[in-house]
């Protein structure tokens, strides 16, 4: 099987495609400024990349069949600063330059490239914008979007070098551990539902193993190429997901209490955009290339995400 190397590979989202590719017998290895943090496994070795001195694992590019670029600093992590949005871009476009660099020096035989991208891209509210974002729709001018726009376009270059290029832009991923379920958990330690604003604007969502089973099937499949909305076919209101996760943890013990829209721009600052917007965004396209979902509906995901968990 082919190796695969991973930057950002100690994420959430890097962990579980790990796993999975380890499950289908690829070989994985996994970029990190610190590789001597971590112990190499059979089917898993940990290689030295730092874009701030520009030093990468040479032999580690020569080895790799394919490469999912996951790095980036997390959108959600901190308040949006100045200086902190300059991370979130950097972090992305300044890496993908890196590796762009690396493969144009050291000899590869690297085929695919697969970068992560997100649905931030389609900034508007979807309130104004009845029909479901598709992969064509221009950027939203606002922060996200523009950083999408730069993000996606940083990995161009790996098309002009003769590689596949995929874009995955990511929706909300729901996983058993840490990313948004953790947050939408928090409050059902005190018996309340929280939900966010009015409750009704649109999450476009994807469960964890299905990320990573589009970003295999990516990989396995060549005709697949371009840009693709990694979003569930079903997307929910932030009061039906609140609610159904709710009753997966507890049943009908808890009191569902809306969160006033000034409470949260007062807590979250300029992130409260991310959260109270409305986006529906369609899987069609990545659906017409062939891939099926395991769960295409909130129930039967969070069904299988709460299960045997308490809140």
């Amino acid at each position: 099987m082919p190796t695969v190397m991973i930057t950002g590979g100690t994420g959430m989202v890097g962990q579980n495609l790990t796993t999975a590719l380890i499950s289908r017998g690829y070989q994985v290895i996994i970029m990190s400024r610190n590789p001597g943090k971590y112990k190499n496994h059979e089917h898993v070795r940990y290689a030295e990349w730092d874009i701030n001195t520009q030093k990468i694992d040479e032999g580690s590019v020569s080895e790799a069949d394919c490469i999912v670029h996951l790095a980036g600093a997390g959108v959600m992590d901190k308040r949006w600063t100045p200086r902190y949005k300059k991370e979130i871009l950097s972090s992305r476009v300044k890496s993908s330059e890196f590796l762009v660099k690396a493969l144009s020096e050291h000899p590869n035989h690297v085929k695919t490239f697969i970068s992560a991208s997100a649905i931030g891209w389609y900034g508007r509210d979807d309130r104004m914008h009845p029909m479901p974002f598709v992969e064509p729709d221009k950027p939203d001018p606002n922060f996200l979007g523009e950083t999408c726009r730069l993000w996606e376009k940083s990995v161009e270059p790996f098309t002009e070098m003769g590689k596949r290029l995929v874009k995955l832009r990511f929706g909300i991923v729901l996983s058993r551990k840490g990313g948004a379920l953790s947050e939408f958990k928090k409050s059902f330690r005190f018996g309340i539902a929280a939900i966010l604003g009015s409750g009704r604007q649109v999450i476009s969502w994807i469960h964890i193993e299905d990320l990573c089973r589009m970003i295999i099937y990516a990989i396995e499949n060549s005709h697949v190429g371009g840009s693709y909305n990694a979003v569930a076919p079903v997307p929910v209101s932030n009061k039906e997901l609140t609610l159904t996760l709710a009753r997966s943890l507890k049943n009908n013990f808890f009191i569902p209490v809306h969160v006033p829209q000034f409470f949260l721009k007062l807590f979250l600052g300029e992130r409260s955009i991310e959260v109270l917007k409305s986006a529906t965004v369609s899987d069609e396209k990545i659906k017409s290339e062939g891939f099926i979902f395991l769960y295409p509906g909130i129930e039967s995901a969070l069904k299988q995400l709460t299960k045997n968990s308490g809140s």
